[in-house]
């Protein structure tokens, strides 16, 4: 058999895995894939019967940030597959080759694969002036995203560049630089972050590969299982918020106390990512932790809404309620009000309750003043 046409399981078999780390690399991918435990069986059988799809990776305008990322993924996938099970044809910045056999190894890649490969594509395309400012082997990002899309079996656009234009499209982004879903003709699954976090690209990639099809998806294109919370819901300073515990200078008391970064300009509370879950560098940490309001770099146009040290004025919903397609990006004034009128009385109401509380519990009980008395 061609080891192009090799299943996991073969390949895994021929590197001298026993069956039950197979199985055991199946659970794996399983629980980063987000899928159930009743989703078991189809992960083996998609894993020891299907060949492995052929994968090429193009890079426009970019820093390079989101493939950085993706190979520091804590999890044994990334080490253990992507790179030696996965058929890796084509990627300018992990690969051998170069010059005119780099570019043999992506055409091939499109002829001898048609509908099979997983395109994955990091970087906005600039339109502008025939797309002059992003030019690989004489020919512009938009030519060579159009021939890789016509005939990948899926496409996935990797960090906020390729989601949603990113600092290359911030006002007045002079290059046209646009975001591949405004480009093909064909679904897009949008992982946005600058860059997005390591193990939210791998449970994309292995999703499909397990499934075989997209994740389910929210209105902007993006999987619901790593983007359908908000920061601010999961995040560990949430209490602090709702005690309206506020950190006020970057080396304040409060600051060290680790309260809520919020009145320092926090994108918390309108940004929908997995970061204060998944977290980062094996799970250890993300920006919030360690101490630095979130940007909201997986929302579209984050580059334009600044400063980032300036607090928003007021957020839409409170409490994981609220999500990504019911929250449109501006809500009307009077809902505005309505919720942080709600806010401020909720919190007028506890702050009354506590200190009853705490009145009753310093004040000893008065004696009885009449009746019987045993």
């Amino acid at each position: 058999m061609a080891e192009s046409r090799l299943s996991i399981g073969d390949w895994m078999q021929r590197k001298g895995y026993a069956r039950r780390e197979f199985l055991q690399f199946c659970s794996y991918a399983m629980g980063i894939a987000g899928l159930q435990a009743t989703g078991l069986r189809k992960v083996v059988y998609a894993l020891d019967k299907k060949p492995r799809p052929p994968v090429a990776w193009l890079h426009f305008q970019e820093c390079t940030c989101c493939s950085e990322s993706f190979i520091r993924s804590s999890h044994p996938i990334v080490a253990d597959v992507l790179f030696d099970y996965l058929s890796l044809n084509y990627t300018e910045t992990l690969q051998a080759a170069a010059g005119a056999q780099a570019e043999k190894c992506l055409a091939d890649t499109i002829k001898n694969h048609p509908g099979e490969y997983i395109l994955l594509v990091e970087g906005s395309v600039p339109l502008k002036d025939d797309g002059v400012y992003c030019m690989i082997a004489g020919r512009s990002a938009e030519d060579i995203l159009h021939e890789a899309a016509d005939k990948a079996a899926a496409i996935i656009a990797w960090g906020s560049c390729a989601s949603n234009g990113c600092i290359q499209a911030a006002k007045p982004n002079p290059t046209n630089a646009t975001p591949i879903h405004k480009i093909v003709r064909k679904p897009v699954i949008n992982v946005p972050g600058c860059p997005p976090i390591a193990d939210v690209m791998t449970g994309v990639v292995t999703h499909l590969l397990v499934m075989g099809r997209s994740p389910e998806l929210d209105s902007q294109g993006r999987p619901r299982e790593f983007y359908g919370r908000r920061v601010h819901d999961t995040c560990y300073r949430r209490p602090y918020y709702d005690a309206g515990m506020f950190v006020r200078s970057w080396d304040d008391e409060h600051a060290r106390k680790g309260y809520c970064l919020y009145k320092m300009g926090c994108r918390g509370p309108v940004t929908y990512n997995a970061c204060s879950v998944t977290r980062w560098n094996q799970g250890t940490s993300y920006p919030i932790q360690s101490g630095h309001g979130c940007i909201g770099c997986s929302e579209n146009g984050f580059w334009d809404n600044g400063p980032f040290y300036r607090h928003l004025a007021s957020f839409p919903g409170f409490g994981i309620e609220s999500t990504a397609d019911t929250i449109g990006a501006v809500i009307g004034a009077a809902a505005v009000a309505g919720v942080a009128a709600h806010a401020v009385a909720t919190n007028v109401f506890k702050r009354k309750v506590i200190q009853k509380e705490m009145a009753e519990s310093i004040t000893p009980p008065a004696a009885p003043t009449g009746g019987k008395q045993s």
